[in-house]
């Protein structure tokens, strides 16, 4: 096989590796992890969940280095560049540091045929537990109980929201999907639930495995006014903090299982109330109600599944009043479509609808017949757009400065627009 020096080539190879994309299961990645007698010295958190994984791992993130850990972060996907995939110390890391780690578990390999996420996984785990880590935060990809980032043994496990998506893999059922959120727990370690409602097979799963199973109601909780909010533990409370840096609704439930996680991590990470408040006020995530400055108002957001457009439908909801509100969507095929936008529907005056570079996408056309066949759904414009630059391009060309852009969907949509420099494009053409 020819050497491979760069990232890009690397990428090529992990995806011609394996027949299918997701290919759920353990033995083939713990496997290549013994030979690369890969182990973490310092603790590890493992965050699963339906939505609000990205943002739990991004306040978990600031406030350790706030109060002065180094930190290793995994999430996935990226939204633009593969390298945003892991930031060590804060900082994304670089293509030279990841290019020998992926040599590294290509040695390992030893023929067993990995995807694209799991040898990309392996290749970052690789790079973090040699980065001299206080705390590694890791997001799994699709479930958890048979996702690749489950092969680390995690010291703090967080499920966040559960609910309808990956039905084909996870189950038809929020008790289902429930169950294999639960796959991440460990036995006498802290298990942090920040769904208000979970199921009842994530809870059996718990006590029956005996993890300390914190549920919020019960072992700590919230509460707020329009000013400030405040939170207590088993053992710990905080009063008068300023609301998390991450717009929207649900961040207060994220941001409470990050305390708890903390509060249960005391012993070997302590953190200080100066470094939660200032890690929740400097908190940023890109693609998650993030709203552009300049006219009109430019919201992207990568919601794509009911539970999370009914969260950005309310978020929107709140912004107040916009003569217009335009658009941009494009999603993968197996979502579940129809509750996404006859949720978001009655707040849409313009529909741009995009194809996306990957064939799991559902086409432009197809979302908008999708949009059209809706019982009782308002009249509105709509057309079809190849990409989702000339998609927002075409919703500026509409767009008064009074009105609303919004760009939601996949990653893939959101990060077509941020690959383009939407801070430039707004500057330039949104005032």
């Amino acid at each position: 096989m020819r050497a491979m020096k760069t990232l890009q080539e690397w990428l090529a190879h992990c995806d011609r590796l394996h027949p299918k994309t997701i290919d759920l299961g353990l033995e083939r990645v713990q496997a290549v992890l013994r030979r690369m007698e890969l182990r973490f010295e310092c603790p590890v958190v493992t965050v699963a969940g339906t939505n609000g994984k990205g943002s739990t791992c991004a306040m978990l993130e600031a406030i350790a280095l706030q109060a002065g850990w180094r930190t290793g972060v995994y999430t996935s996907p990226h939204l633009v560049h593969f390298e945003e995939r892991c930031r060590i110390g804060g900082e994304i890391v670089k293509e030279a540091e990841l290019v020998p780690q992926f040599a590294r578990v290509e040695a390992a390999r030893q023929g067993e045929t990995l995807t694209y996420f799991e040898f990309t996984t392996l290749a970052i785990l690789g790079l973090m537990a040699a980065s001299g880590l206080d705390v590694a935060i890791l997001e799994v990809g699709l479930g958890g109980r048979l996702d690749a980032v489950n092969a680390i043994d995690t010291d703090c496990a967080i499920v966040t929201s559960i609910d309808l998506d990956h039905m084909d893999y996870l189950g038809p059922d929020r008790e289902s999907i429930g169950r294999e959120k639960a796959g991440i727990l460990r036995a006498g370690k802290p298990a942090i639930v920040s769904d208000p409602m979970p199921p009842h097979s994530l809870l059996q799963y718990a006590n029956a495995l005996g993890a300390d199973l914190w549920l919020l109601g019960r072992d700590f909780n919230f509460s707020g006014d329009k000013l400030q909010w405040a939170w207590a533990g088993r053992g710990r409370r905080y009063a008068g903090l300023a609301y998390p840096a991450l717009r929207g609704a649900n961040q207060l439930l994220n941001a409470s299982g990050v305390l708890a996680a903390l509060e249960a991590l005391r012993p070997r990470l302590p953190v200080t109330a100066q470094a939660v408040r200032n890690g929740l006020a400097m908190v940023d995530l890109p693609g998650r109600f993030q709203i552009v400055p300049g006219q009109p108002t430019l919201v992207l957001d990568v919601a794509h599944n009911p539970h999370s457009v009914a969260a950005l439908t309310a978020n929107l909801d709140a912004m107040g009043f916009y003569p217009t509100t335009h658009a941009v969507f494009g999603a993968m095929a197996d979502k579940d479509l129809a509750p996404m936008l006859a949720k978001i529907g009655p707040l849409v005056d313009r529909w741009y609808f995009t194809d996306l570079p990957t064939p799991r996408a559902a086409s432009a056309a197809d979302l908008q017949a999708r949009c059209q066949a809706l019982p009782g759904r308002r009249e509105v414009p709509a057309s079809t757009h190849a990409s989702p630059m000339a998609a927002l391009g075409a919703a500026v060309e509409q767009a008064d400065p009074a009105d609303r852009i919004l760009v939601f969907g996949s990653f893939f949509t959101v990060g077509g627009v941020l690959q383009q420099g939407v801070p430039r494009l707004a500057a330039k053409h949104l005032g």
